[in-house]
């Protein structure tokens, strides 16, 4: 068993993480040259380490009878064009002050789409959801209720809301919505015509989930809402019918019939009509729920957490009489299987009426299970109606208390069926409805809930696989093609806000193009498709969008129109246009291979010649857009095609093809071609011309060894022209170096001699210089006539006023003496600059008054000269204090 399960593991690895089936597209790269990076051949004999270990994991599982893969392009289909949010055309956007458009309700005929949003729901003109027509009802949840959520440890930026869940139709007069309002469901019946809310509303603990994010579904089938969810704050999920005079849901004891389900979706199949036997309509649900450890095939299910189910129940189902009162005497529910491997995650669900019930075919979307956290991938099943009846009417399963796990049950099974719809054979044994089942039936309905056969998908095997999505909605239309077939078209969307538009044809499912609805990544909630207005509206977080179902102008040629197969679309010789159910004379169209219908072989035989003109030994690349992602470049020079790899200087990439160190010969005319489904479209035409560096006269005749000669010419000539421009530069800087110790010498010249190791202190007047005095002294001044004495950094040569003195100053005449009546000394402070050590200080402002004091002292003055005198000869320390003078 630990063998299988490391080939399962195996496989699924190899299907997520391996390159089998890739377009060349998805890699990014230049194959077949060094320095650019490689790619795998496509279609090589010699397969890389993955693709050996997938296909025999294949193998093994196969040989153990598990279903194995019919084309390998579908293990990671490849949608053939990308349209970007900017390249949209018809698109129309609805958005109010609110978020979460995420239930739809769509009435055609009355050309309104109803949209449930956060604390409103909006009736739109369906036509244009854009036009500004629509109508509002506002429905928030009320202040105390909030606070209450709020003190429940609620959210109160995203639970603590009325986010509407339900909304449809209740009879011909009404519409019938629940919302959450704030963790306490309500309910109420809305006027159609009035469009407004009614003055009372109805309990919706019973009818809607608590919690916005909860997994819910609903119908309104003959004025009986029947509903499934995980109701009340801390109860269990459960199936339930309301608004009906007999309301039920399902057994809680002695076994869960429901183990922590998370619900998809409900679907109503109308087996009454036209049945043989008097069958009743029935109710599927599709969930996903934590798995019992079950036996059901050769794989150990006992390793998956979770898996996704199917159950049914009867629509006149009214419950037991003393066993099973107000409970469902109908609940069976069994496996959905993918096969694949821990596919097990359920995302959505659509079905599909061909016309009668027995037509009707299921369409559900899975990821990967919790086990694979890390990864990203999605799987696309489709069920018929007759693979459910199957499982249904096989052998049932039982719980076995001892071991622990459910197993198959081979004992006896009562009469009527238990779990089966009253239908004319129990009503000629006396049964008319549940209530008269016996005992025997309901004991053994109530302990055998599940059914021990699975469903599987048709054609046993996925219709798609694809890595790096998650598909989280989805909706299938059933379309008319020219051949006089119907093929089903799928639209998926995202969780990042993309829609995957696929076909499903007889040869396997083609993807037709994927589109970004959303220029900020959201994830797609609903998708409701209009037959009226040809039109796909969107649900989700920020708003409504109405995109049309085919965009069939985006495809400019014939081959264009015919490649893309898409089934809304047909070439009518000039342009690709919409298929009018009317009129379909002289339109061409090829959904099954994509290839027939044009006149000529190769699309756009002419296109205008681009001209391209290179020297010899340069690189050159040749654009070529690829607009289908599933199309083969293909290069032709001068008629012959260009290998794709094996060739050193001709590399074909997704982007053009590369010419490097080009030479004469690889002048010509290049065509790129698009090659898809065996027809080639010409893309792009290109004239190249190639020069030799060094052009020559026609005369000069070709020596044996010419290009030798001049290659060696090339690489004298640059080395010369190295040599040069060093020469250059060194010369500069010597010239650059000489002229700054001119400029240095130039400032000591002016500033005076160097900076002796002693600094010679001078005494000046203590008076400020008059105004009068010679124009020399006017040039040591100050405009206001007297110097400042500012403490600092030394002045440079372009801010030292002593810069300015001339080349010889007559020296300064002797100090006149000072007043004897000043006794502080300040009058004996110098009144020019003084430099030490880097430090400059000028005086600071003197008052031009003359100093006449009282205080005037000549014995205070002979000895202040004294201690001057002698410290000119003191040798001062190296670093003085900046604030002394």
């Amino acid at each position: 068993m630990q063998d299988l399960m490391a080939v399962q593991e195996g496989l699924v690895a190899g299907l997520i993480t391996g390159s089998w089936g890739a377009h060349p597209k998805d890699q990014q790269c230049w194959p077949g040259g060094s320095g650019l990076g490689g790619c795998p051949r496509r279609g090589s004999g010699k397969m890389s380490g993955g693709t050996a270990h997938l296909l025999t994991a294949l193998f093994v599982v196969a040989a153990m009878g598990y279903p194995s893969r019919r084309s390998a392009t579908d293990l990671h289909a490849t949608p053939r064009t990308t349209v970007t949010f900017d390249e949209l055309s018809g698109v129309r956007h609805f958005s109010a002050h609110t978020f979460n458009y995420s239930t739809l309700l769509l009435e055609d005929d009355r050309g309104i789409l109803y949209v449930g949003a956060r604390g409103a729901i909006f009736a739109l003109n369906s036509s244009d959801v854009a036009d500004g027509s629509h109508r509002t009802i506002h429905w928030e949840a009320s202040p105390e209720k909030q606070m209450d959520c709020l003190q429940k440890g609620k959210n109160n930026k995203t639970e603590c809301f009325n986010h509407v869940r339900f909304l449809q139709r209740l009879n011909s007069t009404h519409l019938y919505a629940c919302g959450t309002y704030a963790f306490h469901p309500l309910c109420a019946a809305i006027d159609a015509d009035r469009f407004m809310l009614p003055s009372h509303f109805e309990e919706g603990k019973e009818k809607c989930p608590y919690d916005p994010a909860r997994g819910y579904t609903g119908l309104i089938v003959d004025g009986g809402l029947y509903t499934a969810t995980r109701y009340e704050f801390r109860s269990l999920p459960d199936i339930r019918r309301n608004l009906h005079q007999r309301p039920l849901k399902t057994e809680e004891s002695p076994l869960h019939w429901l183990n922590d389900a998370e619900f998809v979706a409900s679907v109503l199949v109308q087996e009454s009509k036209d049945s043989p036997v008097g069958d009743d309509d029935k109710i599927y649900y599709f969930f996903t729920e934590r798995a019992g450890e079950e036996t059901t095939s050769f794989f150990d299910k006992s390793q998956v957490a979770r898996v996704a189910r199917v159950a049914r129940i009867c629509k006149s189902d009214v419950g037991g009489k003393k066993i099973l009162q107000r409970k469902w005497t109908s609940f069976m529910k069994a496996r959905l299987v993918c096969y694949m491997p821990y596919y097990e995650v359920l995302r959505s669900v659509c079905s599909l009426d061909g016309g009668g019930w027995a037509s009707t075919v299921f369409y559900a979307t899975f990821t990967l299970s919790a086990q694979w956290r890390t990864m990203e991938a999605s799987a696309v099943c489709r069920y018929n109606i007759s693979a459910v009846q199957h499982a249904f009417e096989g052998p049932y399963m039982e719980y076995q208390d001892s071991a622990r796990k459910w197993s198959r049950y081979d004992g006896a099974v009562p009469e009527p069926r238990p779990g089966s719809c009253i239908t004319d054979h129990s009503r000629r044994k006396g049964y008319n409805s549940s209530q008269d089942l016996p005992n025997s039936v309901l004991d053994f309905v109530k302990l055998h809930p599940l059914m021990f056969e699975e469903v599987k998908p048709a054609g046993g095997e996925p219709l798609l696989v694809k890595k790096s999505v998650t598909y989280s909605r989805l909706a299938v239309d059933r379309v008319q093609a020219l051949d006089g077939r119907s093929y089903d078209v799928l639209f998926m969307g995202t969780g990042d806000g993309w829609i995957h538009k696929v076909v499903v044809a007889d040869s396997g499912v083609h993807i037709v193009e994927e589109v970004q609805v959303f220029r900020d990544p959201q994830p797609v909630e609903s998708l409701v498709i209009s037959h009226a207005q040809r039109s796909l509206y969107v649900g989700a977080p920020g708003g409504i969008l109405q995109v049309p179902l085919a965009s069939c102008a985006r495809y400019a040629s014939c081959y264009d129109c015919i490649l893309a197969r898409d089934p809304y679309c047909a070439w009518d010789g000039r342009t690709c246009r919409a298929i009018a159910s009317t009129d379909s004379t002289g339109l061409v169209q090829d959904i099954q291979s994509g290839n027939k219908g044009c006149r000529s072989s190769s699309g756009r035989g002419s296109l205008p010649w681009k001209n391209r003109t290179v020297l010899r030994g340069d690189d050159v690349l040749l654009p070529c857009d690829q607009r289908s992602n599933l199309a083969r470049a293909v290069w032709l020079l001068n008629g012959s095609e260009v290998p794709a790899t094996g060739q050193d200087q001709l590399r074909v990439g997704v982007d053009g093809l590369l010419v490097t160190d080009t030479l004469p010969q690889h002048s010509g005319e290049y065509r790129c071609y698009g090659e898809e489904q065996g027809l080639r479209t010409l893309l792009a035409a290109y004239s190249l011309t190639v020069l030799p560096e060094l052009p020559r006269s026609p005369t000069d005749t070709p020596q044996p060894h010419a290009a030798s000669q001049v290659d060696s010419d090339v690489k004298v000539a640059y080395i010369s022209a190295i040599v040069a421009l060093v020469v250059v530069c060194a010369v500069l800087s010597a010239i650059l170096l000489y002229m700054s110790c001119l400029e240095k010498r130039k400032g000591k010249y002016v500033l005076g001699e160097p900076r002796p190791a002693s600094v010679e202190l001078q005494t000046v007047s203590a008076n400020c210089l008059r105004k009068g005095h010679h124009e020399e002294e006017e040039e040591l001044t100050y405009p206001d006539g007297c110097l400042r004495i500012i403490p600092g950094e030394a002045p440079t040569a372009a801010t030292s006023p002593v810069k300015e003195l001339p080349a010889a100053v007559p020296p300064l005449p002797p100090p006149p003496p000072l007043p004897a009546e000043l006794t502080n000394g300040v009058g004996a402070l110098p009144n020019v600059l003084r430099k030490m050590n880097g430090n400059s200080y000028m005086l600071l402002q003197q008052q031009e008054e003359p100093l006449a004091s009282p205080l005037y002292s000549a014995s205070f003055t002979e000895e202040l000269s004294k201690i001057l005198e002698k410290r000119k000869h003191t040798q001062l320390v190296e670093k003085l204090d900046e604030s002394s003078v």
